[in-house]
């Protein structure tokens, strides 16, 4: 008998060579035209490169939906990583949409805004009107993709994670725009962290710090954005997965999350630190036992109640 994980690279494998052609068709836009908030108006171009994004004007998800036969309803919202300078939008994006397709999860991978863009007016928090936004759009339309409302989360890996932290422990709407959209909540119900920025304080990645907040920032923002400082009772159930040997993002940002999540009361959540893995945990070809995330994972998500057990 082929070993899962043999099967599951094989199977990931074809997903990845047939995922490109269909992407245009899913391709949703997350502001009205002409109703793109934080903006200059400037004209700028995109600026993509070697699979990877590295100015965007109009931020925008793709959908990956699941066979209807293997529906489970939950739904997750994809941030890419990058620093906060780029978006890898493919390794950190895609392929975990394709994943998530397997256990018959509707996956969405948002291209935020960069917040180095010359076109935005408040930098920091661009990246969270998106996120926001794009969270509003997929509940509001819940009923008919086939979503239970009440199951959709949020995941990202590096920079991505600190945005899913943000936006699970931010109340500030950034999103409101005077449209419909702004009385649908923007919390997820659970969130996954690959690898995550979560801290700009001692452990901080200085890169993912300076460029979403920027030269010398105060002190307060420094604060408000470490979203360790921010977890409250109601942050919604976490996993987070990092490695002991990662060098860019030190695992201390998953404790610190981690520990937050335990003194608010949090009996759901879950963390995972390998021994191996640097700052490139995948889909595939991880070292060790890092190659076991998926699985934790998934059965994370069935023990949560939001995939339901075989």
């Amino acid at each position: 008998m082929m070993n899962k994980h043999i099967y599951g690279a094989l199977l990931l494998g074809l997903f990845l060579i047939s995922a490109v052609p269909s992407f245009a068709q899913d391709k949703i836009m997350v502001w009205p035209e002409g109703e793109l908030p934080n903006s200059k108006g400037l004209a700028i171009e995109d600026s993509v490169e070697n699979d990877r994004i590295y100015l965007l004007k109009h931020p925008h998800m793709y959908a990956f939906h699941p066979a209807k036969e293997e529906n489970t309803g939950a739904a997750v919202l994809i941030f890419p990583g990058g620093g906060y300078n780029h978006l890898t939008y493919d390794l950190g994006g895609f392929q975990l949409a394709k994943w998530f397709n397997t256990l018959g999860v509707h996956a969405y991978v948002l291209n935020y805004r960069i917040p180095k863009s010359p076109d935005l007016i408040q930098r920091e928090i661009a990246p969270l009107q998106d996120a926001q936004r794009a969270i509003r759009i997929i509940r509001s339309n819940a009923n008919e993709w086939g979503i239970d409302p009440n199951k959709i989360g949020a995941m990202g890996t590096s920079a991505g994670g600190h945005l899913t932290a943000t936006i699970g422990t931010f109340a500030e709407d950034y999103a409101s725009i005077g449209d419909t959209l702004d009385s649908i909540s923007f919390v997820p119900n659970f969130m996954i962290m690959i690898s995550p920025v979560i801290t700009f304080g001692e452990f901080a990645h200085e890169g993912s710090k300076h460029n979403l907040l920027g030269e010398n920032p105060s002190k307060e923002l420094v604060q408000k954005f470490s979203a360790e400082l921010q977890v409250n009772d109601q942050t919604p159930p976490s996993l987070l997965i990092h490695a002991a040997n990662d060098r860019s993002v030190h695992p201390m940002n998953s404790m610190l999350f981690y520990e937050a999540l335990l003194e608010h009361g949090s009996t759901e959540s879950s963390l995972h630190i390998f021994p191996q893995g640097g700052h490139s945990i995948g889909m595939i070809g991880n070292p060790g036992s890092t190659e076991y995330w998926t699985d934790l994972g998934e059965e994370w998500l069935k023990e949560t109640g939001f995939l339901e057990f075989n």
